[in-house]
Formats: C-alpha cells, sequence, structure tokens
C-alpha cells in the first residue's frame, strides 16, 4: 500500500530555518546560550542548531519526557538536564508545538531551576491546536493544525526521524500502513518552494 505524502520543508528549506533561527539566538544571546533539547524529536533539529550558532558560545544538554497523558493530565520526566542551568540564558528547543500542554510542563520543570533568561525554540508550530496559550520566541515554520508530519526528527513507531527532510502526509493512511513511506529514503528535493505551493502530493 502507497501514502500520499508531500515535502513540507526540503533540505535547503531546512538549512535556511536553522541558519535564520541561530542567527537571531546568537544575536539575542551574545554572552552564550544553553540549548536543551527535548528527545527524541528534537535531536536533530539541536543538533543542526548547535552547529550553525557558531559566534557565541553554546552549550547543549537534553530532556526525556514520557507522552502527555490526557487522562492525568501528567508527563514523567524520563531524563532530566545533567547541567546546571541556574543564572543562564537557556533555551528549550522542541520538534513541534502543539497544545502547548507538554511544554508547559518543561518550562515549569526547568524554570523551578533558576536561568537567567528562558526561551522556546521549536521547528514546528501548530498554534491552531493551542490549549495552553504560549508563544515560542522562534519559530521554523507554522503549519495547519490538521498536518500530521514526519523526518528530521519526527516520527511514526519510530520511523522516518533520519529523513533529511519534513513530510506532511495522511496521518490515518501511515497509521494503517507505517512502511507507506519507505520509498522517500531513495531520495527527496532539496526544496519545497517555500514561499509557494509547498505541499505536491507524491505517491509513496
Amino acid at each position: 500500500m502507497t501514502v500520499d505524502a508531500g515535502v513540507l520543508l526540503g533540505e535547503d528549506d531546512l538549512a535556511a530555518v536553522v541558519d535564520e533561527l541561530a542567527a537571531r539566538i546568537s544575536a539575542d544571546h551574545p554572552e552564550g546560550v544553553v540549548l536543551l533539547g527535548v528527545l527524541k524529536g528534537a535531536l536533530v533539529f539541536t543538533s543542526d542548531l548547535a552547529r550553525a550558532i557558531s559566534d557565541v558560545p553554546v552549550i547543549v544538554d537534553f530532556l526525556s519526557i514520557s507522552r502527555y497523558a490526557p487522562e492525568s493530565g501528567r508527563v514523567r520526566i524520563l531524563k532530566d538536564v545533567d547541567i546546571e542551568v541556574a543564572g543562564r540564558d537557556v533555551v528549550l528547543v522542541e520538534d513541534l508545538v502543539d497544545t502547548g500542554l507538554t511544554l508547559a510542563y518543561l518550562l515549569g520543570h526547568v524554570g523551578a531551576r533558576e536561568p537567567r533568561s528562558l526561551e522556546v525554540c521549536t521547528l514546528l508550530d501548530r498554534p491552531e491546536r493551542r490549549i495552553v496559550p504560549i508563544e515560542p520566541r522562534y519559530v521554523g515554520e507554522t503549519v495547519p493544525a490538521d498536518a500530521f508530519v514526519v523526518g528530521y526528527g519526527l516520527h511514526v513507531g519510530e520511523r522516518y526521524r533520519n529523513l533529511p527532510f519534513v513530510l506532511q502526509v495522511d496521518r490515518e493512511a501511515l497509521a494503517a500502513e507505517p512502511a507507506g513511506c519507505l520509498a522517500w529514503y531513495e531520495g527527496g528535493p532539496r526544496s519545497s518552494g517555500r514561499g509557494g505551493s509547498r505541499i505536491g502530493k507524491t505517491r509513496c
């Protein structure tokens, strides 16, 4: 079975987004910055962002949390921050900000450690689905409420994290056929044509 998908952000698009966000973070934090990536989704993005911030000191650490449980309203910290962030400028790096519920928990958790400043950088943002009124300071791309994406750290059943671009896919179709986009490993376009029509449907 094949699954409809289209490139939301190609390799060149992602490089441009990372460079733009890195420049803004550098300008806002001339004394250096701590990047806290949220595992596993933000691993690739955090790594590229850290390398792109080349003109100020960067410290990188990661957190890992359990999936948000709607019935209890709780998440659990699976891996906490290892470094001391008190008195430092910290940027929490996310792959995708959605309802804001998990992010609100993380901001409270990290904020309790008394950083000098605490901001959010996200590759993708779905503000239409926001429940908690959080506005990330640094946003790579805004996506529609119904957009389901994989690649560049984002996954379905741990597949597709290592694709070098972001695909928008049919959620139900991919859930029914998790291997439905493996053909994208044969290569994809370097650019999605940002600024124009970005989603070109392709059969995986």
